[in-house]
């Protein structure tokens, strides 16, 4: 068995003396792990951090075996991700959501937006942004994807400012009003049929953060017996804590 594929790197644990075994979000082949001799010397380690981009070759002898990786680096992100706080903790937790995803099964959309959020880790708020519409689409690719683009009570496209706790529908103003103290924020970020659709603020983090942090809590990570990663808090403090600083200064 052998192909070659473009990957992402998630982690690496060290394996006998000098090799390490690899898990790599790859393009075509899923979240796949393999063996890389030598993985652990001087030579490959700075190549094998989380969050740099390479091409690997895997081959095995048959399919369900872990098999072994001949990896060359395209893009080495981890230099520049490693020397800020909020970018050490974003990688982390981008790993611990793509290992979410069932192993070996491909998620090309996954793959994509994982790259192009990594590629944008360098603003502190819009690697916030970026991340909570990560957080987003893992709900959507383990099939409970919120319906953000349409008022679940009235059908209405435009001033939908609540998500429903129940349904995970949005909510527009006029419908959600009497029940506000009850209803999610839906940032204006998220809301993919206005203007403001790429802009934020402090606020809208926060409440981007509580959106995606419910649903994967009650749908995804407690039915599996997990809780949030320590890496997503880490996250949210750097990032929040830290604007909250300036705007007040």
């Amino acid at each position: 068995m052998e192909w070659t594929d473009e990957g992402i790197v998630l982690g690496v644990r060290r394996h006998g003396e000098s090799s390490a075994i690899v898990e790599l979000l790859t393009r075509s082949h899923g979240r796949h792990l393999g063996l890389v001799r030598g993985g652990a010397g001087k030579r490959m380690r700075p190549l094998l951090q989380p969050g740099n981009s390479v091409s690997a070759v895997w081959r095995a002898r048959l399919d369900e075996h872990l098999g072994y990786y001949l990896i060359e680096g395209t893009r080495l992100r981890a230099a520049n991700l490693f020397a800020s706080s909020h970018a050490v903790y974003g990688v982390t937790h981008l790993a611990s959501l793509a290992r979410l995803l069932p192993e070996r099964d491909p998620h090309e959309d996954i793959y994509e937006m994982l790259d192009h959020t990594l590629d944008h880790f360098d603003d502190v708020g819009g690697a916030a942004a970026y991340l909570i519409r990560f957080e987003l689409a893992i709900l959507a690719e383990l099939g409970f994807g919120l319906d953000l683009e349409v008022c679940a009570a009235t059908g209405a496209t435009t001033e939908l400012i609540y998500v429903s706790p129940k349904s995970g529908g949005a909510v527009s103003r006029s419908a959600g009003a009497p029940f506000h103290d009850r209803l999610l924020r839906l940032p204006a970020f998220l809301r993919q049929s206005e203007d403001g659709a790429l802009g934020w603020t402090e606020d809208d983090l926060r409440d981007g953060f509580a959106l995606t942090g419910l649903f994967l809590l009650r749908h995804v990570l407690e039915p599996r017996g997990q809780t949030h990663s320590d890496a997503r808090g880490g996250f949210i403090n750097a990032v929040i804590r830290p604007r909250t600083r300036a705007s007040s200064a």
